[in-house]
């Protein structure tokens, strides 16, 4: 017989017919006649119940059938009596595929904190709670691609090995086949990169963008989706050592064009959760951010707020005048911490805010220069509990203008030789953001830490798995 997932068994369609199951259990009850039992496949978060009439099952089946077993079931699907779930299966038949014993499964049934789980991230999307999120990671994916394909963006495959910093921190991890134990020296003493693979320093990138530029220049509105790679020694709930980044590139966008696309993406991504994610995100809302679903659905609510980074400082300096304390030193020409971000869209203008034209020094060296001299057309969306979650940016368009700025802020000519190139040949007005995928789900789920949004989180000190 035909396996049919629970999702579909749920709907009642099949009410009836005989039907074959397969999933986990989560946990089996009952007394000396009934068992019951409550199967999970990852089709969603609702379990299967199962039930099964003793008499027609040997002992030695029943003893194998405990939390964390994979079971085939046979049997009748038929209207529910019982509260909690409208349809289970009367069982005829059942296979245990696969044993879990009881004695060390690390999942039994009871709370089992975020952290512990981290520890045992090869079994944790066996949970409620990580199925729930990796099912929205999935549906955030679809939503991202069908928002980009829909509008005639062209997906575009930028490299993860690159010879530059886009960035232009530093903090990139090297790629190398070098020997570390006997790295081939030249006679000053550094590295004879000469032999190595690609004959030239290489890292995993920080960011597609550059790449994606070059796209935009010819095919006009391109988006980047991937991961991107970034060695900085940040332990925090917000920060991952590697990540996924989406990043759409368009010909002639000017920084409105840019913030109005940002703006119609993300409320896209979010009303696609919504529509398509409920129960996951309602389970979520329950276990763990009560307050979930109102800030979900406070994004879709309004316009998003736009000001210049001159007019948030004078807001902060305002606030702080009143009383209002933050952590971190509030000043023209520093950059904004988490806190100022929330504050400002949280408490101040109660939206999400579209901070617009920042100091120069504090931006990457790509960013258009405004007619002053001393602010960028770079953009950052904030949003609620999170900050900043999207960052971009109209592109320095003027080849003089963005060579000098590469210059002073140390990023060698030969390294964007190619890039500095397509401001001499065609050159036109062009903008983008980016987007960390990770810190989308963060909002979207409701979880206060990064490391519980992705499968295998990578951060300093941890590459388990």
């Amino acid at each position: 017989m035909k396996r049919t997932k629970i999702i579909e068994l749920l709907r009642g369609e099949l009410v009836g017919q005989q039907v074959n199951v397969k999933g986990w259990v989560r946990t089996r009850r009952g007394n000396k006649a009934v068992a019951f039992i409550a199967l999970n496949d990852g089709s969603t978060i609702h379990n299967l119940q199962v039930v099964a009439d003793l008499a027609n099952f040997s002992d030695e089946l029943i003893s194998k059938i405990t939390t964390g077993a994979a079971l085939s079931v046979d049997g009748q699907l038929v209207s529910s009596q019982g509260q909690g779930q409208s349809v289970e299966i009367q069982a005829s038949q059942i296979e245990v595929l696969g044993t879990a014993d009881p004695q060390t499964y690390p999942l039994q049934k009871k709370g089992h904190s975020l952290e512990f789980l981290r520890e045992i991230a090869h079994l944790r999307p066996r949970t409620n709670t990580f199925g729930a999120i990796y099912r929205i990671r999935h549906q955030m994916s679809i939503a991202i691609h069908t928002y980009f394909h829909e509008r005639g963006f062209i997906y575009f495959h930028a490299p993860i090995i690159t010879g530059s910093d886009a960035e232009g921190a530093g903090q990139m991890f090297q790629v190398t086949t070098l020997p570390l134990e006997a790295t081939p020296r030249l006679q000053d003493g550094s590295v004879d990169y000469g032999q190595d693979f690609f004959a030239r320093p290489t890292s995993l990138t920080v960011s597609g963008q550059l790449e994606g530029e070059m796209a935009a220049m010819a095919l006009g509105a391109i988006y980047t989706f991937g991961p991107t790679f970034r060695a900085e020694n940040s332990n925090t709930a917000r920060h991952l050592a590697e990540f996924w980044m989406i990043e759409p590139e368009v010909a002639f966008y000017d920084i409105n064009d840019n913030m109005d696309l940002a703006e119609d993406f993300i409320k896209h991504c979010v009303r696609w959760a919504l529509d398509h994610c409920w129960d996951d995100i309602q389970f979520l809302s329950e276990h763990f951010d009560k307050e979930l679903i109102d800030r979900l659905r406070f994004v879709l609510e309004k316009p998003f707020k736009r000001m210049t980074y001159t007019e948030g400082i004078e807001v902060l300096e305002q606030a702080k005048a009143a009383g209002r304390k933050f952590e971190f030193p509030v000043y023209w020409g520093a950059d904004l911490a988490s806190e100022h971000e929330r504050y400002l869209v949280e408490e101040h203008y109660q939206r999400p805010v579209i901070v617009t034209d920042y100091p120069k020094e504090i931006k990457s060296f790509y960013m258009k220069l405004n007619d002053d001299g001393k602010t960028v057309r770079g953009m950052d969306v904030l949003f609620p509990k999170i900050g900043e979650i999207i960052g971009g940016s109209e592109r320095e368009a003027d080849y003089e203008k963005l060579r000098l700025r590469a210059e002073e802020m140390g990023v060698p000519d030969k390294d964007i030789w190619w890039y500095l190139d397509s401001r001499r040949y065609g050159t036109a007005p062009h903008a983008g953001f980016g987007l960390g995928f990770e810190r989308l789900l963060l909002f979207v789920t409701g979880m206060a830490n990064i490391r519980d949004v992705i499968p295998f989180p990578r951060t300093p000190r941890n590459a388990e798995f």
